[in-house]
């Protein structure tokens, strides 16, 4: 029955579906079904390479647009959440999370920022059920040394009735790289307003609707941030509709089940390098060092879903997804 439950929710597909990637100037759109779906934008005028917006397949809008557009009723706290980004702030000592360039107009922090820049886009592939991106980044110090290079690619499925995106990350080392424990880091969203939690502080309008729940059945941040769990879902009320985001972590990644940096305000990430921080020091340092060659291997899995985790299943679609990692181990 949970496996006819599973086809259902997710291998569904329209025999019209389509996912339509197509290059543009430092940027490559993603539409699907005939509709807009995400941008990612990266090239020398970004911090850091992201995807913006992400949608739901009615077409609202999961993700914050500040920066990159001001909307009425957004916070716009914390410049450097751009939508989806993938960085961690504690690497040889660099930042690569809190790195907007208007940051280097205050002399505190001048110099202590690197940035994440795409060298080359290997491929670009539309398809019936499921489109691709693969490019290659480098993790430069404010000298211009490179610390890391990076591989992903990101695979978008078509269909319903959820939106499913794929994150492959490997990191090769070009010199002696340290991870540093901290909290900032790895794999962020910010999400729209209305899915961010509610609270004395909030802005009124629209209404912050939001909940985060873990696999184990926490709940809020006060219960999930700096928790570690298999997935996370985030869900709430969007322009009228009630729509969630979950986030899968996938067995086989380094620090495998991760720590999540996850805040009421919107803020939805993992990290498994903020042990000792996460867990005010009762863990030991969850710093990761690496020789010039080694690698990092992360795989993560986005879904984006109508109703709150319950209705959307999620914990029976991360068993499925789980469970296509341990059959190959």
């Amino acid at each position: 029955m949970r496996k006819v439950l599973v086809a259902a929710l997710f291998t569904a597909v329209a025999l019209s579906a389509q996912v339509k990637i197509t290059q543009g100037k430092d940027k490559i759109d993603v539409t699907i079904d005939g509709k807009p779906y995400s941008t990612f934008y990266y090239g020398p005028e970004v911090p850091k390479p992201y995807l913006w917006p992400l949608r739901a397949p009615s077409g609202v809008e999961v993700t914050r647009s500040f920066p990159m557009e001001k909307v009425a009723g957004e916070s716009m706290d914390h410049p450097h959440h751009r939508s989806v980004w993938f960085a961690h702030s504690a690497v040889n000592g660099f930042d690569y999370w809190n790195n907007e360039f208007s940051y280097e107009e205050n002399p505190k922090v001048k110099g202590t920022m690197g940035h994440i820049f795409v060298t080359k886009v290997s491929k670009v592939q539309s398809g019936e059920k499921t489109g691709e991106i693969d490019e290659t980044s480098e993790w430069k110090q404010p000298n211009g040394k490179v610390v890391l290079n990076e591989d992903r690619k990101m695979i978008f499925h078509a269909g319903g009735p959820n939106r499913v995106i794929d994150f492959d990350f490997v990191l090769t080392a070009k010199i002696d790289v340290k991870f540093g424990d901290a909290k900032d880091g790895v794999f962020g969203i910010r999400l729209a307003s209305g899915l961010e939690e509610p609270g004395p502080k909030s802005i009124p309008e629209p209404k912050r609707t939001g909940l985060m729940i873990n696999a184990q059945g926490c709940k809020t941040e006060a219960e999930c941030w700096g928790k570690r769990s298999e997935w996370m879902d985030y869900s709430g009320i969007v322009e009228g509709q009630k729509v969630g985001v979950a986030i899968f972590d996938t067995p086989g990644n380094a620090g495998f089940p991760t720590y999540w940096h996850a805040r009421g305000y919107g803020l939805f990430a993992n990290n498994i390098f903020g042990r000792h921080e996460f867990t005010n020091k009762a863990e030991p340092d969850g710093s990761v060092t690496l020789k010039p060659g080694e690698q990092l291997h992360f795989r993560y899995r986005v879904v984006i879903h109508p109703g709150d985790a319950a209705e959307a299943h999620i914990a029976e679609l991360y068993k499925d997804y789980a469970n296509q990692y341990s059959a190959r181990r």
